[in-house]
């Protein structure tokens, strides 16, 4: 009786936790909310959507720009409709890990958003960076208007004349069509997993040259830190 007590106790236990386990995955896998257009309107925001290599790093970076108020980690570029995370890894849906920068016109213009997006990665390395792999990695500029269309490709050709590389520029510049936000944990990954070994010998190694090369761009509290 005492076993059968014990067993059953166990049980109980190991139920809670499940369940309470998958509330928190649950959680954790549902997607970042993007705001609406009235939102955007009434905070003076405008958008960029870019994809340059893994979100967890590019996010971090455009976390850190002066006039920057959000930034979201998702997919871009390709058909399918609301994507996992695992499918795009798979290079199913054409889609690109991407960012959703929101960002104030006023403080920050979106040539300067460019600027900040070539000098960040390498735009040279055609569906690759680093040691990830594939079109879901892909460098690509999704522009809203033929005016963001013409800064961007103004810009690659100010970087192609200035020999910034020795290997040319494969970025894609395609219009936008959609963003999906990606799932709760990639959000804010650099922040929230600081000792993960891909943040530590890919990501951080990055987001620091980048606070030294645009100290001048960085938030306050970045300027600080350095952090």
């Amino acid at each position: 009786m005492k076993r059968l007590y014990s067993f059953l106790l166990l049980s109980l236990v190991l139920l809670s936790y499940a369940c309470t386990d998958a509330s928190s995955r649950q959680a954790q896998n549902a997607p970042a909310t993007l705001p609406s257009e009235t939102e955007l309107k009434a905070a003076g925001l405008a958008t960029a959507t870019f994809a340059s290599g893994c979100f967890w790093c590019t996010e971090a970076i455009f976390e850190r720009v002066q006039g920057v108020d959000k930034v979201i980690s998702g997919y871009s570029g390709g058909k399918e409709k609301k994507p996992t995370y695992e499918q795009v890894s798979y290079g199913k849906t054409g889609h690109a890990e991407a960012v959703q920068v929101y960002y104030n016109p006023k403080v920050i213009t979106y040539p300067e958003l460019v600027e900040i997006f070539f000098a960040t990665h390498d735009p040279t390395t055609l569906n690759r960076q680093g040691p990830d792999v594939g079109r879901q990695y892909r460098s690509a500029i999704f522009y809203r208007t033929e005016t963001e269309k013409q800064q961007a490709e103004e810009q690659v050709k100010k970087l192609e004349a200035a020999r910034k590389y020795k290997n040319r520029i494969v970025t894609e510049i395609q219009p936008y069509t959609a963003f999906w936000p990606a799932e709760g944990y990639h959000q804010d990954y650099y922040q929230h997993h600081p000792d993960d070994s891909y943040i530590v010998n890919v990501s951080a190694p990055k987001v620091h040259k980048f606070e030294k090369e645009f100290k001048h761009k960085l938030k306050h509290q970045y300027q600080k830190t350095g952090s």
